[in-house]
């Protein structure tokens, strides 16, 4: 870290103490040391998972941003990059690993499937994007992207991190950061955040039902 980034630019220090001396803020500190040890967890889905490996690579070698402890245990991760198309299978079992990783915790969209379904978006095993159950920080556009579209990636959510504040982050204010429901795989993919809609839609259309079947029972009559 060089002495321009970890000074404060809200106090001057004298020229001669420069060298010996540095006036930061508990953010400063705390983001910095974060986004260079970020862990990924080693996760794929599809063919964008081909790509991330290329990354881990010696060719373009991520390890030089800190990231390179890529864990097989999402409880030692604090990265989830989704890799791939989010099939409904899926989903459910994206949900339980990122409930499992720890806090701080960032999540990562790596292509067209994983960002809004892709070429398989109007499939009937296909979920149209993974922000729609669990919250999305960095989007990486392409089909799949390259190795330099995932790196660009994980420098803007390097950029990210920078900007947070202790004071305003979800995982640090009580009550804010729950464990997100994971969704029931049945007939179709039942998302239990809607359960109060899901269940009032079921009943509206029983009722409904039932006033149709009285209305043909006094007709037959």
């Amino acid at each position: 870290m060089s002495q321009e980034e970890i000074n404060s630019p809200k106090y001057q220090i004298p020229e001669e103490l420069k060298g010996n001396l540095a006036i930061t803020t508990l953010d400063q500190i705390y983001n910095w040391s974060r986004k260079n040890s970020l862990w990924p967890m080693m996760f794929g889905l599809a063919c964008c998972a081909i790509e991330m490996i290329c990354t881990a690579a010696s060719r373009y070698d991520f390890s030089r941003f800190g990231m390179e402890v890529m864990r097989p245990s999402p409880r030692q991760a604090d990265v989830m990059i989704v890799s791939g198309t989010v099939t409904k299978k899926m989903v459910p079992q994206i949900v339980r690993l990122y409930n499992q990783i720890s806090e701080p915790r960032y999540v990562i969209a790596m292509g067209a499937c994983a960002s809004s379904g892709g070429p398989f978006k109007e499939g009937y095993n296909v979920v149209s994007g993974i922000d729609k159950f669990i919250p999305v920080d960095v989007y990486i556009p392409g089909c799949p992207p390259t190795p330099q579209a995932l790196i660009n990636g994980l420098i803007e959510l390097q950029k990210k991190i920078e900007k947070e504040s202790l004071l305003t982050v979800p995982w640090y204010q009580k009550g804010e950061s729950e464990e997100i429901p994971v969704p029931v795989l049945g007939p179709d993919l039942i998302d239990l955040r809607r359960k109060d809609e899901i269940q009032s839609c079921i009943i509206a259309q029983r009722e409904k039902n039932v006033e149709t079947n009285n209305t043909g029972s006094e007709v037959t009559e």
